[in-house]
């Protein structure tokens, strides 16, 4: 092999290591989809900001849901479809989120955390 085609080897393995190690950090969902979900969806009982009080008193904010739950271990209760069984003047909604909107808010609820 010329030298020429070495350096161009090199740099092809060199860009799919980049490319890989970046993949592998990368989390999965989009913050601001979840963002924009939680506001659409959430917004009318939990605060869903890094600051504020929930509108419904009784519903958490977002940002404390990780001291209360493991967030990751939200996903399978929002795959399934989140019932809560409280009663009052407000009723949860039932959800059934699609794999990506899940991702997306997960990473969301993340997102708080820090």
């Amino acid at each position: 092999m010329n030298d020429r085609r070495v350096l161009s080897l090199l740099a092809f393995a060199a860009i799919l290591a980049a490319s890989a190690a970046f993949a592998i950090d990368q989390e999965p969902g989009d913050v601001e989809r979840g963002h924009d979900f939680a506001k659409a969806n959430c917004a009318t009982c939990h605060a869903v900001e890094k600051t504020g009080l929930s509108p419904y008193a009784p519903a958490p904010p977002f940002r404390t849901l990780h001291l209360k739950y493991d967030v990751e271990g939200l996903a399978e209760a929002l795959a399934e479809g989140i019932v809560v069984g409280h009663t009052g003047p407000r009723q949860m909604p039932e959800f059934v989120l699609e794999p990506d909107e899940i991702d997306d808010l997960l990473a969301y609820l993340k997102s708080l955390e820090k």
